[in-house]
């Protein structure tokens, strides 16, 4: 990468202020203060497996997952910077059970409402397989210069105003929508910025991956299970059979399919009716970008942008990816 030619996270953001029809700078600051968290656990992540950091909290969260140090260390690091940007008046995070908010004005005079996953796949640390941040961005609707309300967290994912993920991997990519297509910056750890390396990311229509967790295959919904025998039977003129890939962390996944093309199946089982995955935290912030790069996202019914939250921790089926393959998968389901 050459020094003069660099698009850094901060100018990009600056330049496209102006694609906002509500334009301020508080926005632009908010997503500057998102970066720096991002860079902060990317630090963290890295040095994972050197410090006690790695393994069990000894802590259950909501979900009834064990949550690891570094989750919590994560949900710690996104909340002291999105409280420092002053911009932001609550958090809701997968790993707490109530809604976040703060006593000071400057606080409760924020626009926004923020919603994340703050290590999406942490089971993964400790064998150093690709882990992530998921975000998503609201305005809120009660009036500023309140505390929020629940409200305020439970709007539809069609009302996001920015969503986005952070991937720690052999790379660490920040890749992020606000409604004008999707962009990719890339951490430089020389000089410790983001820069532009993904202008405008568009999802291939086909693709011929699918990313499933077939280990729970006997439980899944009839037409998931022949839209897979589909996926497996051979026929050149569409590229079957397709790859199977399944990391089991949905940033990686996605990641990976929203530039390849392919398909990420999350289905309701008889242990988890309504799919794993939560509608706030996960499914309406890889919709946002899914929908932004040209692809579909749906829970088989419906949608997912446009279900109405009844609960913070609300799950949902989740099918997202090229467009044709979802609709290849509707057929069946």
């Amino acid at each position: 990468m050459h020094g003069y030619n660099v698009k850094t996270l901060t100018q990009f953001i600056i330049e496209r202020q102006a694609d906002f029809p509500y334009a301020t700078g508080e926005f632009t600051r908010l997503l500057y203060h998102v970066g720096v968290a991002a860079k902060l656990v990317n630090k963290k992540v890295n040095k994972a497996g050197l410090v006690d950091i790695l393994g069990e909290a000894g802590n259950i969260n909501i979900q009834g997952e064990e949550q690891k140090k570094l989750d919590l260390l994560a949900n710690w690091q996104f909340i002291q910077a999105l409280k420092n940007s002053r911009e932001c008046c609550g958090v809701a995070s997968e790993e707490d059970q109530e809604i976040i908010t703060w006593d000071d004005e400057l606080s409760q005079d924020g626009n926004y409402i923020f919603c994340m996953d703050p290590l999406d796949g942490s089971s993964n640390i400790d064998v150093n397989v690709s882990i992530g941040t998921i975000f998503s961005i609201y305005r809120r609707i009660s009036p500023r210069g309140t505390k929020p309300i629940m409200e305020d967290f439970l709007q539809p994912g069609n009302k996001q105003v920015a969503a986005g993920y952070v991937i720690y991997g052999s790379s660490t990519m920040l890749v992020y929508t606000t409604g004008r297509g999707v962009y990719g910056f890339t951490l430089d750890p020389s000089i410790g910025e983001f820069c532009l390396s993904h202008l405008n990311i568009l999802t291939p229509d086909d693709g011929n991956i699918y990313s499933i967790n077939e280990g729970n295959y006997n439980h899944f919904p009839e037409g998931v299970k022949k839209y897979i025998e589909y996926c497996k039977q051979e026929d050149k003129s569409t590229k079957r059979p397709y790859s199977a890939r399944y990391i089991g962390s949905l940033v990686s996944d996605f990641h990976r399919n929203l530039l390849k093309g392919g398909i990420f199946m999350y289905p309701p089982t008889a242990s988890a009716p309504k799919g794993k995955l939560r509608l706030i935290y996960e499914c309406n912030p890889i919709a946002f970008l899914a929908e932004q790069a040209g692809g579909v996202a749906t829970d088989g019914v419906r949608r997912i942008l446009d279900i109405q939250p009844e609960s913070l921790h609300q799950r949902v089926p989740l099918y997202v990816g090229s467009k044709n393959m979802v609709q290849k998968l509707q057929e069946f389901l």
